[in-house]
């Protein structure tokens, strides 16, 4: 039996693809191996979010063959589409090449591949002509309790920071008789919560013209083994009254919204060319807290973008103290070549970027305190997903962490649970029925 090994980098999307193509290669006859350890296909999945990004794939890429020189090695994903040419020219020990496209090819590429004549085997191609989504297929993510489901692939907004629509392309959602059959397949093998992901799962439908989220929520919702459903990142327009109207019939649909901020100052999200207001956002955050106080509002915030001034930065402080974010993920602007903010006037010093990320993750940090506080003395359905020495390990709806002792074991098992405590930015508790 061949064996196969995989190494991944970047986000959710990124981890769906790869086991969608893993288990092709375990159809296939191929025994999956650590990536650490010898086999004769490895296979990166490649991302191309930061400059860090690239390096970390180049450096992964490069790895492969001083584990096994004889070994085939396959650069798929989003670094590999933006710089096929770039990588084939400067990482000679790379076999096969495939971006964000036919990877469903994968295995007979390699099961065809040809030693002398590496040419044929750079399949990627303009990823702006690509109209239809790729159905990919999973069964397992490695969880026993909660699983990704990739609906929607693309994105067209073209914010001036980001690499990714030139590297994911236009905006194609998958149909939705195949999302509900994954849906019902991943629930019927145990899985009790799925996240719907995809690139800007915002606009799912938007292509298909006879659905959107909403509509495609609801059906999710109607599938009796799933008993949590819960989104991937989406932008604050998708909170309008009818969503707000939709989801109050929905009560598998975890209290948690990861909803897309970037800057708490609205002339830098004009220059980021993002579709809304800081008063637009806080209204689709009203409109979630209307009907579920206990709603956690997640986002991700980046500072130093160019010309960003210590006014605007303060902004940013302000709104957040404001929303009262339950967690923030913040990066550092990072430019990348082919995108407008990359070639912007203004461009913010490394030295400020690093204090204005220590400045937020203060504000951060104490928020995240706030709203884990706030559960104290109060009862939360956990699902638990891990049992060792006697200590059961799940999140809420809200998606906090929450340890509780038991003799029993509860994992893949939503249970009340009376909060008493908040131990290493875990909430502690015990079950009460």
């Amino acid at each position: 039996m061949r064996k196969v090994a995989f190494y991944t980098l970047g986000c959710k999307v990124n981890q769906y693809d790869t086991e969608a193509v893993l288990e092709d290669f375990k159809a296939a006859g191929y025994e999956i191996v650590n990536f650490n350890d010898y086999a004769d296909v490895y296979v990166v999945n490649t991302c191309t979010v930061t400059h860090l990004s690239d390096r970390k794939c180049r450096q992964m890429l490069r790895k492969t063959k001083k584990i096994n020189p004889l070994s085939l090695l396959v650069a798929m994903g989003c670094y590999a589409q933006i710089a096929s040419d770039e990588i084939k020219d400067q990482i000679k020990e790379i076999d096969i090449i495939v971006g964000t496209n036919n990877r469903s090819q994968i295995v007979n590429l390699v099961q065809e591949y040809n030693h002398e004549n590496k040419e044929d085997f750079n399949i990627v191609s303009d990823i702006m002509q690509v109209d239809a989504f790729e159905e990919l297929k999973i069964s397992d993510m490695g969880e026993r309790t909660r699983v990704y489901l990739k609906v929607q692939e693309g994105c067209n907004n073209y914010c001036s920071y980001c690499i990714i629509p030139y590297v994911r392309g236009k905006i194609r959602s998958r149909k939705e008789a195949q999302v509900i059959e994954e849906a019902i397949r991943l629930s019927k093998i145990g899985y009790k919560e799925i996240v719907l992901t995809g690139i800007h799962v915002a606009s799912y439908g938007k292509d298909l013209g006879n659905t959107n989220l909403i509509e495609l929520l609801k059906k999710v919702h109607q599938i009796d083994a799933v008993e949590r459903i819960r989104m991937s990142s989406i932008e604050p327009g998708v909170i309008t009254d009818a969503f707000i109207e939709a989801i109050q019939a929905m009560p598998k649909l975890c209290r948690h919204f990861h909803l897309s901020l970037q800057s708490g100052s609205d002339t830098v999200l004009k220059r980021m060319n993002r579709k809304y207001t800081k008063a637009e956002y806080k209204k689709s955050v009203d409109r979630l807290r209307s009907i579920w106080p206990d709603v956690a509002i997640t986002t991700d915030i980046i500072v130093g973008f160019p010309s960003e001034s210590d006014d605007e930065f303060q902004e940013t402080l302000d709104f957040v103290k404001e929303i009262g974010f339950s967690q923030i993920h913040i990066f550092p602007f990072s430019p990348r070549s082919g995108t407008p903010a990359a070639v912007m006037e203004g461009q913010v010093t490394a030295h400020t970027k690093d204090q204005r990320v220590k400045a937020l993750s203060s504000v951060e940090k104490k928020l995240r305190f706030s709203f884990m506080e706030k559960h104290l003395g109060k009862e939360a359905e956990v699902l638990f997903e891990g049992y060792e020495y006697n200590i059961l390990t799940g999140y809420t709806s809200n998606y906090l962490k929450v340890h509780a002792l038991s003799d029993i074991d509860y994992e893949n098992t939503i249970k009340t649970v009376k909060i008493n405590a908040i131990e290493n930015d875990t909430l502690a508790g015990t079950i009460a029925h």
